[in-house]
């Protein structure tokens, strides 16, 4: 599947940075491709839609995002299973460790189920929504980012 197919939103961030009442952090892709693809990726074997345990999210840098501000990357949601990308798109890392870091902030002022929520859609109509706790940051060489990465206490990689 092509990465400009996928169309992100954001919301519920900046509250982190204006000392607002947390929100949990919010991920909106919208698919604008071949629909029977992208539901074939997100079912399982036996026909039923892959759950949040199933499901892994990952971002993988392009550059050193320390080093150059306009830092790109690729986020993927892949099978946990197979190891098969669901999808991926292109990115900021800037916005996307601005995500993370919201996340992060919503976890600790939270007991809540999951730190963020993801909601695929196609073309606006839902098809999936996750509650998800973690958020794995690699470098360009494919080395975890633990310090950048949202991983939750008691989970050993």
């Amino acid at each position: 599947m092509r990465r400009d197919y996928f169309e992100l939103t954001v919301d519920h961030v900046d509250w982190v940075e204006t000392d607002a009442d947390p929100a949990k952090p919010h991920v909106s892709i919208d698919f604008h491709g071949p629909a029977d693809l992208l539901r074939e990726r997100l079912t399982k074997g036996d026909g039923e839609l892959l759950d949040a345990k199933e499901t892994d999210v990952a971002f993988r840098l392009q550059s050193d995002h320390e080093r150059d501000p306009e830092a790109t990357g690729v986020v993927g949601v892949t099978n946990r299973h197979t190891g098969d990308f669901v999808l991926e798109l292109n990115e900021s890392a800037d916005d996307v460790l601005r995500f993370i870091r919201a996340a992060r902030e919503y976890g600790r002022a939270s007991d809540g189920d999951g730190r963020y929520r993801v909601e695929i859609d196609v073309d606006g109509d839902p098809v999936v929504a996750y509650e998800k706790e973690t958020f794995l940051v690699y470098d360009a060489e494919g080395n975890l980012l633990r310090r950048e990465s949202l991983i939750p206490s008691g989970v050993e990689l």
